[in-house]
């Protein structure tokens, strides 16, 4: 895959160093010439939704780090457009947004689980050649976004399994340890 578009996911490669993107895999909402915007898929915050939102207070789903953007803002992917009015499906039933008020009503009457859903706490964002410019320089791999990798029930296994999925090539890859001159 060498073309960005929605449903794309970026996957840091094994020796990219900055830390808010370290081993992390990113799946792309938008790209456009002006910019491209995304989620970490890979990284849990310290909070819980019910800690963010007062109509969940109590709920324990977690929060993901959506990246070092806005990080006042709370968005949300979910694989329920048949509850949840008001998404964007990006690429393979993986929908970005929609009608906040159902789903606070939703979770509260246990309709939807926290593996059909995930909360992201700020997001990753690329200014106009950012991206292309962090390709080249070989910062990402990428890779297609599923619903396998975006609502992984194990988010320790999501950047290995996302290199696995480029094929053999990358199988070693995925055990490079973080600082090879350790080892």
């Amino acid at each position: 895959m060498t073309e960005i578009t929605p449903g794309t996911i970026l996957i840091a490669d094994p020796f990219l160093k900055d830390p808010n993107f370290l081993r992390t895999t990113v799946f792309l909402c938008e790209h456009q010439e002006e910019g491209t915007f995304g989620f970490v898929l890979n990284r849990k915050h310290k909070v819980i939704i019910g800690d963010l939102i007062e109509d969940l207070e109590g709920c324990i789903y977690p929060v993901y780090y959506g990246g070092p953007v806005q990080m006042n803002s709370v968005h949300f992917l979910h694989q329920r457009p048949d509850i949840i009015t008001g998404g964007l499906e990006i690429v393979d039933k993986i929908f970005w947004g929609g009608n906040f008020e159902e789903v606070t009503s939703l979770i509260k009457n246990k309709e939807i689980t926290q593996n059909q859903i995930r909360f992201f706490i700020g997001y990753s964002g690329w200014g106009e050649g950012q991206l292309e410019d962090e390709l080249k320089e070989k910062s990402w791999l990428l890779t297609e976004g599923n619903r396998k990798l975006v609502f992984h029930r194990n988010i320790d296994l999501i950047w290995k399994d996302a290199l696995m999925q480029l094929g053999n090539d990358y199988a070693q890859v995925a055990n490079y340890p973080i600082d090879p001159q350790l080892n």
